[in-house]
């Protein structure tokens, strides 16, 4: 009796006796692949055909991905807000925090659209060392009180003596501290969940790493630069600062002291709570640019944020001083004026 050619149904066979992908059970490629895929590996598979894309854009994948990415979002309230999310739930929930926001104020919306009816805003952070979580916290900040709208805008995740122990030394040279630009990452999450708006303040990995010449600690700066407000004070861009202070420990390793928020603007005043509320709110609501070069695009933004401070600075120290020597000149005019007059009676 001769062998029976027939192949199962949904079968198809190369040659070499090779199983092409769209013969594998959608149960397989669903359980064993695509939970195996980060975010943007998973995203770009979903474009690959209309089989992949309905299997990819389950909620348990995307949830799975936010939690294991952010561990801070894993937290009951923040669960409930990834699954609420706008859109697609927990991928339109990754899509707006993985990548940077746009400084471009031509993408976002005008500060006239927007009223203050912003009454807390979330805080998600993680940070990780060598890819293994060290730290993770989520604060919740009002910001319907006159105190938050007039002090200087600051968030604080640690206390005063609070410290967050690391596996790494403590850096004890420039090479020690070049190294934390690749060694440390950290994601601050900005929830409004009165809107169920998110974004992420953070570059990803630092934009600089500097010592204090003094104390010695080791100053970590992640940030994001965003289009400013409508006021001359915040014309311009602004910059969203997060900075990780790290000290030693008697030991010699690495401790986080400190973890702080604050934005500034280009002439390095720190804005108020109302100021920076606005401008946090445009960039909730403004476009988001692309997650791939996030690390090199931050680093790119933010050295030609400092290039246009620089320039900034230097304009204005060239007005102060054609303005003195305008003050001079008419200074002794009239001095000369003056003694003129007193020669001549």
């Amino acid at each position: 009796m001769s062998p029976s050619t027939n192949t199962p149904p949904h079968a198809s066979v190369k040659e070499g006796g090779a199983t092409a992908f769209s013969a594998v059970h959608p149960d397989i490629i669903e359980s064993h692949i695509l939970t195996r895929l980060d975010g943007p590996t998973l995203a770009s598979a979903s474009c690959a055909s209309s089989t992949l894309y309905s299997l990819s854009d389950q909620d348990h994948l995307w949830s799975t991905i936010c939690y294991s990415t952010w561990p801070s979002t894993s937290a009951p309230r923040l669960r409930s807000l990834v699954s609420a999310y706008p859109g697609p739930g927990p991928r339109s929930f990754f899509a707006n925090c993985f990548p940077l926001s746009t400084p471009d104020p031509t993408t976002t919306p005008a500060a006239s659209t927007l009223s203050p009816r912003t009454q807390e805003i979330i805080s998600a952070v993680d940070i990780h060392y060598r890819d293994k979580l060290i730290f993770t916290k989520v604060k919740e900040t009002e910001t319907v009180t006159g105190w938050f709208r007039c002090s200087p805008f600051r968030i604080d995740l640690l206390d005063p003596k609070d410290v967050i122990p690391t596996p790494a030394q403590h850096p004890n040279g420039d090479d020690t501290c070049t190294a934390l630009n690749d060694d440390l990452t950290l994601s601050w999450i900005l929830i409004d969940p009165q809107c169920k708006q998110a974004m992420n303040l953070s570059s990803y990995k630092p934009v600089s790493v500097q010592r204090h010449w003094l104390s010695g600690e080791v100053q970590v700066r992640f940030g994001s630069i965003l289009a400013g407000g409508t006021k001359v004070c915040t014309k311009g861009l602004v910059q969203v600062g997060i900075v990780v202070t790290c000290g030693g420990s008697e030991g010699g390793e690495m401790q986080v002291k400190e973890v702080s928020l604050e934005v500034e603007d280009m002439d390095g005043m720190h804005l108020n709570g109302g100021e920076s509320l606005v401008i946090l709110q445009r960039a909730l609501e403004g476009q988001r640019g692309k997650g791939g070069d996030r690390v090199e695009e931050g680093r790119r933004r933010y050295g030609r944020y400092l290039e246009m401070k620089k320039e900034r600075k230097e304009r204005k120290m060239r007005a102060e001083g054609r303005l003195d020597m305008l003050c001079v000149v008419l200074g002794m005019s009239l001095f000369a004026a003056l003694l003129f007059f007193v020669c001549c009676r």
